[in-house]
């Protein structure tokens, strides 16, 4: 079963999808204007962007932080590459946050230049695989696969939004060099979430006070979010309207794969990443349970 022509297209080797973005658009973006204080949040699709974003909001956005301003997140930090309100993104004040979920190679020219910060966040492929199937069944804008299986060959195949998750996470790690750019693991931002608050901190240059600190990580605890509709994405523009019922914000946790994955699954993810995964510099954690 391939995906209809009417959800997904393929620019410069990547996957879209379709209703969201023109190719022209996204070659406009090589020329995408820089400023030294912008933030670009970087992600395989399901690895945690939205809520790395509340994270990025709370530190950032003092409004945020003690309640005195009700601007959703994705009013406050707008996708790069998907400007569904056609906001006019050199009005914005700085500093700018956008998040996406571009390749290395087709982020703005001056991105490379080590213009800008980029916090690249990844996560378990067998997650990002569940996350995602279960993300496709409440999304308009993706086709709606009631089948694991084959929802999970697409994905192998890079056949989804974001194309294979094992060359969009190689790319940006291989190229480390050509950005200003902090890693995080979804993993490590759940085990120890004041820790990676703490490295975001000190990434941005932003000097909180402990008690800031503490509110940032209360706030931006998963549950705490998901009761935020300005964290949450709770009010969606209508171009994501979904097919049924379901929350943006699903578990958040870690090893859900196990609840939906058969061992033959897992098995066939494994023989499709796990050998290429070993070349990666990052040790991922696949449940709850373990080890950082």
């Amino acid at each position: 079963m391939e995906p209809s022509k009417d959800y997904i297209f393929y620019h410069k080797g990547f996957c879209f999808p379709e209703n969201l973005i023109t190719p022209e658009y996204i070659d406009s973006l090589e020329t995408f204007e820089i400023r030294d204080s912008d933030v670009f949040l970087v992600t395989f699709p399901k690895s945690g962007t939205v809520w790395t974003q509340n994270i990025l909001s709370l530190i950032i956005h003092e409004g945020h932080r003690n309640g005195t301003e009700n601007i959703k997140n994705m009013d406050r930090m707008p996708w790069l590459e998907f400007n569904i309100k056609n906001l006019d993104y050199t009005a914005l004040p700085s500093p700018r946050v956008f998040a996406t979920h571009l390749p290395y190679y087709l982020t703005p020219r001056d991105l490379r230049n080590k213009r800008a910060r980029v916090i690249y966040v990844t996560r378990n492929p067998k997650d990002v695989l569940v996350s995602y199937f279960h993300f496709s069944k409440i999304i308009d804008t993706l086709e709606k696969v009631p089948d694991f299986n084959i929802f999970m060959e697409r994905f192998l195949a890079g056949k989804v939004p974001g194309s294979k998750w094992l060359d969009h996470v190689t790319g940006w790690y291989s190229h480390a060099e050509d950005f200003n750019i902090l890693f995080l693991t979804y993993e490590e931002m759940k085990k120890d979430l004041r820790s990676a608050v703490l490295k975001i901190c000190d990434f941005l240059g932003r000097k909180l006070s402990e008690k800031e600190v503490e509110s940032v990580v209360r706030q931006a605890t998963f549950e705490n979010m998901k009761k935020d509709p300005r964290a949450n994405y709770e009010k969606l523009p209508e171009v994501f309207e979904g097919n049924e019922e379901g929350h943006f914000l699903r578990k958040g946790t870690i090893g859900d794969w196990k609840n939906i994955m058969t061992v033959a699954q897992s098995e066939r993810v494994d023989e499709v990443l796990k050998k290429k995964m070993e070349n990666l510099p990052i040790k991922f954690i696949w449940d709850i349970n373990d080890q950082m």
